[in-house]
């Protein structure tokens, strides 16, 4: 069994930009304020969702594993 993510959008630093949803339509939505939502905040660890994270131009995605929560994006500074 692999790994497990929990997704998590700061909608406060969101700006609707859409590049999560263009590149993981089946992983976010943005809801009618085009705010990125996790579709399902609880998910298999998936290439897509990690290129989500990393094209957001504002780094508003956070992915961590579930039951530790190490961090897996952002990379830490």
């Amino acid at each position: 069994m692999g790994d497990r993510w929990h997704v998590e959008v700061d909608r406060s630093v969101c700006i609707g930009s859409g590049m999560c949803v263009g590149t993981a339509p089946d992983g976010f939505t943005l809801d009618t304020a085009r705010q990125s939502h996790p579709t399902h905040p609880e998910t298999d660890a998936a290439e897509k969702i990690l290129e989500a994270a990393e094209s957001c131009p504002v780094e508003a995605i956070t992915l961590t594993l579930l039951g530790s929560g190490e961090v897996v994006f952002p990379p830490e500074d």
